[in-house]
C-alpha cells in the first residue's frame, strides 16, 4: 500500500516521502496514529504543492540571512579583558562575551550560532565563525585587548605623617 508520511519515522522515512508499506502496517499503525495518509492522486498533489511552498519560503529565508551575514561580517568587535602576569588572560573569551559585544553594536546573534574552534585565551585578533543557517556562514573579527587601568595620580612630593 502506498502512503505519504506526515512526520519523520525512524527506520521508515522522512516527512513527505511516498512509500510502499505493508497494508497492515499502514492500516493498524501509520494511518490511525496520523503519521501517514494514503497516497491518492489528491494527496500527492497536496504534498507537491506543500513542498513547493516550503522550498520558496526556504529560499527567501536563506537570501535574508545572507544579507544579514554581510552586515555581521562587516562588524568588528573589541573585547576588553583582565590580564595577569605576562599578559595571560584570567579565564577565556566565550561565545556569550562575543554575542554581548555584537549586541552592543546592534547585531543580534544567538550565542549558540557562534562557533569557536578553541577558547580565546590570548590577546590579539581572531576570526570567529558564525553559522546563521545550515548553508549560511560568516565571520566576524574579534580583537581582544587588556583593560586599561585607571591612571594613578601624578607622583609629587609625598607628605609623611607621623
Amino acid at each position: 500500500m502506498k502512503v505519504i508520511l506526515r512526520e519523520d519515522i525512524d527506520d521508515v522515512g522522512n516527512i513527505g516521502d511516498v512509500l510502499e508499506v505493508a497494508r497492515g502496517f499502514a492500516r493498524n499503525y501509520l494511518i490511525p496514529r496520523n503519521k501517514a495518509v494514503e497516497a491518492t492522486s489528491r494527496s500527492l498533489k497536496a504534498v507537491e504543492h506543500a513542498k513547493r511552498v516550503i522550498g520558496e519560503k526556504a529560499k527567501k529565508e536563506k537570501a535574508a540571512l545572507e544579507d544579514y551575514g554581510k552586515k555581521v561580517s562587516s562588524t568588528a568587535i573589541t573585547i576588553s579583558v583582565n590580564v595577569g602576569k605576562d599578559d595571560k588572560l584570567f579565564g577565556s573569551v566565550t561565545t556569550k562575551d562575543i554575542a554581548d559585544a555584537l549586541a552592543e553594536q546592534g547585531v543580534l546573534i544567538d550565542k549558540r550560532k557562534i562557533h569557536l574552534q578553541h577558547p580565546i585565551k590570548e590577546l590579539g585578533i581572531t576570526k570567529v565563525q558564525i553559522r546563521l543557517h545550515s548553508q549560511v556562514t560568516t565571520e566576524v573579527t574579534v580583537t581582544v585587548v587588556k583593560v586599561q587601568a585607571p591612571e594613578a595620580p601624578a607622583e609629587g612630593p609625598s607628605v609623611a605623617q607621623g
